[in-house]
C-alpha cells in the first residue's frame, strides 16, 4: 500500500529533501536536551532555557522519553540515557506510588488529579521506550497497560473516560476527543510492542464513535468536548476560548492528526489481518479536505487557523506550530496511501509556511505560536516546550504508514 504511484519528482522520494528532514529533525533535538530536569524534563523558553524555579511535568516528560527514544532507534548518541532518564521520572516523583497513576507534576505542585490525556502520553513513551531497548521501560509498560485498562477504558463505551481525582473516587462528567485522540497514537504503539490486536480494535471503537459517528455527520469537523453519554457539547468553554486542551469550537489541527492516525490505524490492521472498513480512508480524506477549506488563509492571512466556531468563522487566530507540525505529516500520509498530487502539493505549501514563518534559525527550534500576522507570539503557548509534534513531523513522511513510530525505525535501521 505504501510508495505506490507516488507523482513524479515526489518530495517523499527526493533525497535532499530527506536530507533536509534529518537534519532538521537533529537541530530539534539539540535544543529540546536543555529540558532535562532532576525528576523529568520541564518546559524550555523561546531562548531554549529553563526558567528559574521550573519543575517536571509529565506531559513534557512523556513527549521527551518519546522522542529521544525514537532519535535513539535512528542512531542518534547520546539520546538513550535520557530515555532512561525519563523512565525514572515517570517511574518515581511523577507517579502516585500510593493509588497508581499519574499526576500532572509531581505530588504536591499544582493538581493531583489523574487525565486520560497524559496517561496515554505514558503508554505511548513506554512503548517507544520499550523497541529502544531502555532499562526500566518494560515495568513502565505494565503500569501504564494497568491503569489505563482498569481506569480509564470503559469498555461499554468503547473509548476513554477522561479522568478522576487523585484517590480514583471522582470522575470528572465529560468526555473529550482530545484524550481518546491521542489514546489511539498510544494504541497502536501498544499493538506492535505487546503483539496484542486488542488494542487495534479498541482504537478503531475510538475513531469509531469520534469520527464517523460525529465528525464525518458535521461536515468532517471534529466534534471535541462530549458529556458523560457522549452528547455533544458544541458551546464548551465559550467564555474561554483558547483554553490549552479544550479549547471552543472546532480545532482544524485535530483534523489533521485524525485523519493520519485513520491511516495508520488502516494500514496497522491491515498488516495484521484485521477487518478494515472503508470508511478510514473516506474519514482521512474528509479531515483533511475540512481543514484546508475551512482553516487555511480563511481570516485573509497565511497559515492554519488555531480554532473555527461552528460556522466555520474564526475564533482563535493565532497560528500553532503543532497545527502546522500535523498538516505536513496528514498530507504525507495521504499522499504515500494514495500517490494523488493535490496531497503533494498541500504537502510543500505546509513545510515552505512552515520554513518561511515558525522554524527559528537565531534562537533554535521552532517558534511555537504566531499572531494573525505570523509574527512570534506567545499569549496560549509561552516558549518552547514541546519537541514532540515538530520531530514526528520530520520523521512520519520518510517511514511507512505502519508499524507504528518506534517500531518503524527499529525495522528501517535493522534492514540498513
Amino acid at each position: 500500500m505504501d510508495n505506490l504511484d507516488l507523482p513524479s519528482g515526489s518530495w517523499l522520494d527526493a533525497p535532499l529533501h530527506n536530507a533536509w528532514l534529518q537534519a532538521e529533525g537533529l537541530r530539534l533535538l539539540a535544543f529540546a536536551k536543555a529540558s532535562a530536569l532532576p525528576d523529568g524534563f520541564g518546559a524550555l523558553d523561546a531562548r531554549g532555557r529553563l526558567p528559574d524555579g521550573a519543575s517536571a511535568e509529565t506531559l513534557h516528560t512523556t513527549r521527551m522519553t518519546h522522542s529521544f527514544a525514537l532519535a535513539h532507534l535512528q542512531g542518534v548518541p547520546g539520546c538513550l540515557p535520557l530515555v532512561e532518564h525519563g523512565i525514572n521520572a515517570l517511574r518515581g516523583p511523577l507517579q502516585d506510588a500510593r493509588d497508581g497513576g499519574w499526576f500532572a507534576r509531581p505530588r504536591g505542585l499544582g493538581d493531583n488529579s489523574k487525565a486520560a490525556y497524559l496517561h496515554a502520553f505514558v503508554a505511548l513513551a513506554a512503548s517507544s521506550a520499550v523497541v529502544a531497548g531502555a532499562v526500566g521501560a518494560q515495568g513502565l509498560l505494565v503500569d501504564a497497560i494497568r491503569v489505563i485498562e482498569a481506569r480509564f477504558w470503559s469498555e461499554e463505551q468503547g473509548a476513554l473516560r477522561e479522568s478522576f481525582s487523585s484517590d480514583w473516587q471522582q470522575a470528572e462528567a465529560y468526555r473529550g476527543a482530545n484524550s481518546n485522540m491521542h489514546a489511539t497514537e498510544a494504541f497502536l504503539a501498544l499493538a506492535d510492542v505487546t503483539g496484542d490486536t486488542l488494542w487495534l480494535d479498541r482504537a478503531l471503537r475510538i475513531a469509531l464513535r469520534i469520527v464517523q459517528h460525529h465528525a464525518a455527520a458535521n461536515d468532517y469537523r471534529v466534534v471535541e468536548h462530549f458529556d458523560g453519554h457522549w452528547q455533544p457539547l458544541p458551546h464548551y468553554n465559550r467564555d474561554n476560548p483558547a483554553d490549552h486542551f479544550r479549547p471552543y469550537g472546532t480545532t482544524p489541527g485535530h483534523a489533521f492528526e485524525w485523519a493520519r492516525l485513520l491511516l495508520h490505524l488502516e494500514a496497522a490492521r491491515l498488516q495484521a489481518g484485521l477487518h478494515t472498513p472503508p470508511w478510514l480512508l473516506e474519514c482521512a480524506r474528509g479531515l483533511f479536505d475540512s481543514a484546508c477549506r475551512d482553516a487555511w488563509h480563511v481570516d485573509g492571512g497565511k497559515g492554519i487557523v488555531y480554532t473555527l466556531d461552528w460556522d466555520n468563522q474564526p475564533v482563535v487566530r493565532e497560528r500553532l506550530h503543532w497545527v502546522h507540525a500535523e498538516a505536513c505529516a496528514s498530507a504525507a500520509a495521504l499522499l504515500r496511501r494514495t500517490g494523488e498530487a493535490q496531497y503533494e502539493r498541500w504537502y510543500r505549501t505546509f513545510w515552505d509556511f512552515i520554513d518561511r514563518h515558525f522554524i527559528d534559525c537565531e534562537a533554535g527550534s521552532w517558534h511555537h505560536e504566531l499572531d494573525p500576522e505570523n509574527r512570534p507570539a506567545a499569549t496560549i503557548w509561552p516558549g518552547k516546550p514541546d519537541l514532540y509534534h515538530a520531530y514526528q513531523a520530520v520523521l512520519l513522511p520518510g517511514l511507512p504508514l505502519a508499524p507504528s513510530l518506534a517500531t518503524a525505525l527499529a525495522g528501517y535501521v535493522t534492514k540498513r
